[in-house]
């Protein structure tokens, strides 16, 4: 049997959740995701990027193990909460990280009392000017930045993200006249960074604490995590990541004669292998030399591919018991749109992938799709959202409902004429 041939997630079988949750459905293995929030226990504090994967499900099993939150909307606050989050703790259970406050997110922030971490010099001023004095961590474009895309490369100064390293002494003399201590310096430089740009985030950070002076107690080593997509990636190996980081720590440590803390922020290293998107064969085509499988699935459910020319694992799990061919194959969805296909490289040049021969009625499936999938979703062409499962000790568990035609239009009204 070919190895792209997969007849379960997690022990359950594909065609009963097709069956049970319909297509297009994502589908999370929650042994997974725990197995990797263990792998990152060197480290101090392991604070969960939501923005990867917020359901309430997921926000909840990260924090029965201990893994704290980001949140970077007011919406994302609110999700923190209605996973059962506290809003205040040490460490912080909910740190709001942006680069700018909306009214809502402000608001927010000062009605609960939620830890921020600033990425700019307004923010400063516009926090201090709602609250009397406390503790801010600042995010720092260190000048440097990598990622699996030019779009998820968060440093350097192309990027808006995070103060610029030379603004730093302005945003210390900002912050001490609003009463505020840094007590925290964040680095993130890009998602899907390489393990030798990262190892360079230390030093950075480093660096960075010994200008800000020993009011720092915790330094951020961020995000951008490698997750293996293709066969052959690395994984990541936590163990020596660390090791820059404890170093850089015990140096700061004794420069500052206090404790501090080092935290960790990942997204899709957390999620991304955990999820499956289930989706069905609908259609093949042969255009010229390409052989097309069209599935029930578009960039609306999955944006990855046509944003960033990203690369997912695919296999199939086949409606019958018919030994298939292996052919190279282009995999599209149902959108009326050229961009909708999930075999891309970046720019939208269209690839083939290496899959059992399929026909209508087989199940595709779309794998390490757990993070920046269901959360980058839309409702373009007017396609209701998929649903989403989770599967706990081998059972599956609905965690989020498929929406309906009617939820589309639920919001719309059209005003009186005439």
């Amino acid at each position: 049997m070919s190895s792209l041939i997969r007849r379960e997630i997690a022990g359950v079988p594909v065609a009963e959740l097709a069956r049970d949750f319909g297509t297009p459905t994502y589908v999370y293995d929650a042994a997974t995701i725990t197995q990797r929030i263990h792998a990152l226990a060197p480290f101090d504090v392991v604070r969960f990027a939501q923005k990867a994967n917020s359901n309430l499900a997921v926000l909840d099993l990260c924090r029965r193990h201990g893994v704290v939150v980001d949140a970077v909307s007011a919406g994302e606050i609110h999700r923190a909460l209605a996973a059962g989050y506290q809003a205040q703790g040490d460490p912080a259970p909910i740190v709001y990280t942006a680069d700018l406050f909306d009214r809502e997110s402000l608001a927010l922030v000062v009605e609960h009392g939620i830890a921020v971490n600033c990425g700019s010099a307004d923010m400063i001023d516009q926090y201090g000017a709602e609250v009397s004095g406390g503790d801010i961590t600042l995010r720092i474009n260190p000048g440097f930045g990598h990622g699996h895309s030019q779009k998820t490369n968060t440093g350097g100064d192309h990027s808006k993200h995070g103060i610029w390293y030379e603004d730093l002494p302005d945003c210390l003399r900002r912050a001490e006249r609003n009463g505020l201590r840094v007590a925290g310096i964040h680095v993130h430089i890009g998602s899907g960074a390489d393990l030798e740009h990262l190892a360079l985030v230390a030093g950075a950070v480093e660096k960075l604490a010994l200008e800000a002076g020993d009011q720092v107690h915790a330094i951020s080593a961020g995000g951008g995590l490698p997750v293996p997509y293709r066969p052959g990636d690395p994984s990541m190996n936590v163990d020596a990541y660390f090791v820059p980081w404890d170093e850089a720590r015990k140096r700061l440590e004794d420069k500052f004669g206090h404790a501090v803390r080092i935290e960790i922020e990942p997204g899709r290293y957390l999620v991304a292998e955990c999820g499956v998107l289930v989706t069905e064969v609908r259609a093949r085509k042969h255009q010229g030399d390409n052989d097309f499988v069209l599935v029930d699935a578009g960039f609306n459910v999955l944006a990855r591919p046509v944003m960033y020319g990203a690369y997912h694992p695919m296999s199939l799990a086949p409606c019958d018991d018919e030994p298939r061919e292996e052919k190279d194959l282009v995999v599209g969805g149902p959108l009326c749109e050229s961009g909708d296909i999930f075999t891309q490289e970046e720019g939208g040049f269209v690839r083939t992938q290496r899959l059992p021969d399929a026909k209508v009625g087989d199940l595709l499936l779309i794998e390490c799709a757990g993070a920046y999938g269901f959360v980058m979703a839309s409702n373009y062409n007017s396609k209701p959202l998929p649903a989403e499962v989770m599967i706990v000790d081998g059972k599956p568990h609905g965690i989020r409902a498929r929406q309906t035609s009617e939820d589309l239009t639920r919001l719309e009204t059209i005003p009186p004429v005439g």
